[in-house]
């Protein structure tokens, strides 16, 4: 029997990603609510990492929602709430990962995998601790990227997306396992879809 939690994390996830590759900024508050679901639906599976990275997928997604209608950071509370409600300086164009970014990401990447693999090891029951902790070091990285409007979010989104597939799998939960396939396939669709309007 499938958990009804699950379900709607699934719906309400294919609906956010939709928002993304439209560059449809609603996209942001329904990742949210996705995240909290699926945070309970992983926390019950063991998950722990992946439960941790929906709550920062929460955090996150208030940033990138402000990022995405104002173009900027936000300097204060009073900004941020104005940028939630407001587009006056424009939406955030779509861009590219300089040469010099990469190899800081790369970077990221490796002390986010370290440190959330020692958290994992020391403080839960986990048994997918090199697994677990490197899809939510990666994960994170492709929400940093997608606030910030990276075409490279995607590839990300697709490593992240095929590795969770099979990371779901092997905790039996098939629909989600089925939603992350999806989401490999969106992630191709986001990529071509922002080439195109890079280009432009």
């Amino acid at each position: 029997m499938t958990d009804p939690v699950e379900w709607a994390g699934f719906v309400l996830s294919l609906a956010m990603v939709y928002c993304n590759i439209k560059e449809i900024h609603w996209g942001w508050p329904l990742a949210i609510a996705s995240s909290l679901l699926y945070g309970l639906v992983f926390w019950n599976s063991q998950l722990y990492g992946q439960a941790g990275l929906q709550i920062m997928f929460m955090l996150m997604a208030v940033w990138g929602w402000q990022q995405w209608l104002r173009g900027r950071p936000a300097s204060t509370p009073d900004a941020l709430l104005e940028g939630l409600l407001t587009t006056t300086h424009g939406p955030l164009p779509i861009s590219s990962l300089q040469p010099n970014e990469r190899k800081y990401l790369v970077m990221a990447l490796l002390l986010a995998w370290l440190v959330c693999a020692l958290i994992l090891k020391q403080y839960t029951d986990s048994q997918l601790v090199i697994s677990d902790s490197f899809v939510t070091a990666l994960g994170l990285v492709g929400q940093y990227l997608l606030g910030h409007k990276k075409i490279e979010n995607w590839w990300v989104w697709l490593a992240v997306n095929l590795l969770t597939m099979i990371l779901m799998a092997s905790q039996s939960l098939w629909i989600t396992s089925l939603l992350y396939g999806i989401f490999a396939v969106l992630s191709v669709v986001g990529l071509s879809t922002w080439r195109k309007q890079y280009a432009q």
